[in-house]
């Protein structure tokens, strides 16, 4: 938990190749359920797990706050040396997490047919993705508990440990996907299932490890001080700026989602499993994001701006550099990807046209996330806020015009007009965040 004075390009990769292999691991839940539902006969199945998996995008990351602030607080608790706060950030966040969790199974009834139906699709597609809900909505507290977990071994660089407990997640789940759906026929039933036994299994390691070091840190504080009102005040407040920030970034997939299941069930199928693919290069350049957030924060709670520097580039320059590599590999191998992901002739073709466009999104998005991972690291919630919010209405406006115009390729030049906006808004925005979070530097 030592501060360093500067920042390497072997630091760097020190921390972000862990996070990289453990984010890879991520959207192969997605790629695996996409596939298994490809291999039964009608793309409904598709559809409706696509759109199953975009509500608790929805859902769970626009509580994606508890991961994000525990990370960019624990790093500068490291940062400043200060052990006490570091144990407070941890059990407050499992606090929040158990609270939030709990009041989603409790509104469940109500909020899987309104979401259901604000996403919309046809009635075969509407009928499976309730399902889906019904078997999902049970993992929320042991996912928000699993957010909380990451966030605060990130922030302390503990970056092994993160890919330790997101490879059994990911992992077991991928495993129960296929035995479930495809060894024992439970269709969507299955793919809801495999997703809450493994949020649960992820939720009992993270919690092991984390008792564990807090014990070697100096144990565990009084609830009084963990559960203090005017102690949660700030993390409260900036997890509202960094919700706000989430659910606009959110929306605009679910915006792009509802649009294609609207066009129709192959749109639907076509663009789930392009998106598909994108996370899995966007898991991949985020790792430099996360590594960014990590040194980013340990530098503003030392109060070294050299550092600061030094994180800020380097991780970008890597970021950037992963964002060709993976455009070029989706030009060279994107029709054999898609074959990989359905083996439904008709969503093949429909999909291939659209290829150029999930091709160019992982290298202009790159310095988006890393923008991302640089404010929140220094806990500038507020410009994240703001910046995702105008990306936002960028974004919108684009669509309005595009789409009537050029159908489901306006979709997607939209999306990438939003990647674009998000980088050049946040862009303009960082000397301005150096100022502040270091004043009294040259």
């Amino acid at each position: 938990m030592t501060t360093p004075h500067r920042v390497g390009h072997a630091q760097v990769l020190t921390l972000a190749v862990p996070i990289m292999l453990s984010n890879v691991s991520e959207p192969l839940i997605g790629v695996v359920n996409t596939a298994v539902m490809g291999r039964l006969e009608e793309p409904h199945y598709i559809g409706a797990v696509a759109i199953g998996a975009l509500i608790f995008s929805f859902l769970f990351w626009g509580f994606g706050f508890i991961r994000l602030s525990t990370g960019g607080l624990s790093a500068q608790a490291v940062g400043a040396k200060d052990t006490a706060n570091l144990l407070l950030v941890l059990w407050r966040s499992l606090a929040l997490a158990l609270a939030i969790g709990l009041a989603l199974i409790a509104i469940s009834p109500w909020l899987g047919p309104l979401a259901i139906a604000l996403v919309g699709g046809s009635d075969a597609v509407a009928r499976e993705a309730q399902i889906y809900f019904n078997y999902r909505i049970w993992a929320a507290p042991a996912a928000f508990i699993n957010f909380a977990v990451l966030g605060w071994l990130t922030g302390q660089g503990r970056t092994s440990l993160v890919f330790a407990s997101q490879l059994v997640l990911n992992l077991s789940n991928v495993a129960l996907s296929l035995l479930l759906v495809l060894g024992l026929g439970f269709k969507t039933q299955g793919v809801g299932l495999a997703v809450l036994i493994s949020e649960y299994g992820a939720a009992f390691l993270g919690l092991v490890l984390v008792i564990v070091l807090a014990r070697r840190l100096g144990g565990q504080p009084k609830a009084v001080d963990v559960l203090n009102w005017h102690a949660f005040k700030p993390l409260i407040a900036a997890n509202r700026d960094i919700m706000i920030r989430t659910v606009c970034l959110v929306f605009a997939f679910a915006w792009f989602t509802s649009r294609g299941a609207r066009a129709g069930d192959l749109t639907i199928a076509a663009n789930a499993v392009l998106l598909n693919l994108f996370e899995c290069s966007a898991y991949l350049i985020d790792g430099f994001a996360i590594a960014s957030e990590t040194l980013v924060g340990q530098a503003v709670g030392a109060k070294n701006r050299l550092q600061f520097r030094d994180a800020a580039r380097i991780t970008t320059i890597w970021a950037l550099g992963f964002g060709a590599l993976l455009s070029l590999l989706i030009v060279a191998l994107g029709p054999q990807l898609v074959a990989l992901m359905t083996t439904s002739p008709e969503v093949q073709s429909f999909a291939l046209p659209f290829l150029p466009w999930l091709a160019v999104i992982p290298l202009i998005s790159a310095f988006s996330f890393q923008m991302d991972g640089i404010f929140l690291g220094a806990m500038a919630t507020r410009d994240m806020r703001n910046m995702m919010l105008l990306s936002l209405l960028i974004f919108l406006g684009s669509w309005w015009v595009l789409e009537p115009a050029y159908g489901n390729h306006g979709l997607w030049a939209a999306l990438c007009i939003f990647f674009v906006a998000r980088g050049v808004t946040f862009g303009t925005r960082l000397p301005a965040l150096a100022r502040s979070a270091f004043p009294h530097s040259a």
